[in-house]
């Protein structure tokens, strides 16, 4: 079993808010001081950089935290400031990771967005970023990696040897749904989960499962004939599925970037006469601004976004109606304190069992 005494934290920069509160978590359940462990990344006038460790880590359980999702961090280079992107992110995990020099007793990353797992097959002559980068942390020494809804699950083929957990955020979306709204009728009439595209109907599915209801499914039809911005453009989606009038709709996906889709998908859905669309996104990065966004939800395509707060939040989101933030520092402490005491993870991977306690309380508060 792991000890109390061998439990470090590692926050990079990126994370460094967020960790404090978990931190503060762990304490409180564990009955003992801080963990976290003081690192740097100073940086040289040239960009170049160094991670700096504090604090002793031999024999430690090390966990280190870093989104590589989190724009809002600056480093001055040649007297300019730079935004730091998820490149920067990836290259300061690696040089704390190196600065550990071998002594800690186990190392887990915490990296909540996997980085490059948008690059995750070739389909050309092409990289195969999130697979290299997984290589690179196995070369370093990682020993486990915990990720949440990667873009494709099936990275973990990658490293057949090393631990990677696959989080999946389903409970924390159901309690925030269930919470925020007292009239939702969970069966099959009144309620359809729905896979944005091909990639997100296993999430659908799972979901779909616990709750009882059917699906529908969105497929892109897509222009092979050109690339536009590195892909090949979309020129409609396809829904697949029964009807959806007077129905709520619940669409999954794991990220917003642009949000141009999800809110073709919104239109769509609407136009089958849907009562209420809600929008689950593990990852709310948009990245292409929000003004799209508050127009749809203007002309009333949908009802409320729900994202973790997995990643860097712009703070121009808590002032919108229709978002909701889903907290997730209380289930980061879980997997760790989980891990630390080498316990069994599958009640957290997929938390299938809190979820149906959590319907059935909600059936019976209502009924």
């Amino acid at each position: 079993m792991g000890s109390d005494n061998h439990l470090g934290l590692i926050a990079l920069e990126s994370y460094r808010d967020k960790a404090e509160r978990i931190d503060q978590i762990l304490c409180e359940w564990r009955g003992h001081d801080s963990s976290l462990i003081d690192v740097q990344c100073p940086r040289f006038a040239s960009g170049e950089a160094k991670g700096v460790i504090r604090q002793s880590v031999r024999d430690k359980d090390l966990y280190l935290l870093v989104d590589v999702c989190n724009n809002s961090l600056r480093y001055k280079m040649d007297g300019d400031l730079n935004r730091m992107s998820p490149d920067d992110h990836y290259q300061d995990l690696k040089r704390v990771i190196a600065a550990c020099a071998g002594k800690a007793r186990r190392i887990t990353v915490i990296m909540p967005f996997l980085y490059e797992s948008r690059q995750h097959r070739k389909t050309a002559r092409e990289s195969l970023d999130c697979a290299v980068m997984l290589k690179e942390l196995e070369s370093l020494g990682v020993d486990n990696i915990v990720t949440f809804d990667a873009h494709d699950p099936r990275m973990q083929n990658v490293l057949p040897l090393r631990g990677i957990e696959n989080i999946s955020p389903a409970l924390q979306f159901t309690q925030a749904l269930l919470t925020e709204y007292e009239d939702i009728t969970i069966d099959p009439e009144h309620l359809m989960f729905i896979a944005p595209d091909e990639g997100a109907t296993e999430r659908v599915v799972f979901l779909a499962s616990v709750f009882g209801v059917n699906i529908g499914m969105f497929f892109k039809r897509r222009d092979y004939a050109n690339i536009v911005d590195g892909t090949n453009p979309i020129i409609a989606h396809d829904f697949c599925g029964g009807s959806l009038e007077g129905m709520d709709a619940i669409v999954v996906d794991d990220m917003i970037a642009s949000g141009g889709s999800i809110i073709d998908v919104c239109h769509q859905i609407r136009e089958r006469g849907a009562k209420r669309v809600f929008i689950f996104a593990t990852f709310g990065l948009f990245s292409g601004g929000l003004e799209k966004l508050d127009k749809a939800y203007e002309q009333g395509l949908f009802d409320r976004i729900f994202t973790t707060d997995l990643v860097y939040q712009k703070p121009a989101l808590f002032e919108k109606p229709y978002y909701l933030s889903v907290g997730m520092n209380r289930y980061i402490a879980a997997i760790i304190d989980t891990l630390n005491r080498n316990a069994s993870m599958q009640k957290i991977t997929k938390p299938e069992e809190r979820m149906r306690e959590t319907i059935r309380t909600y059936r019976e508060r209502n009924s």
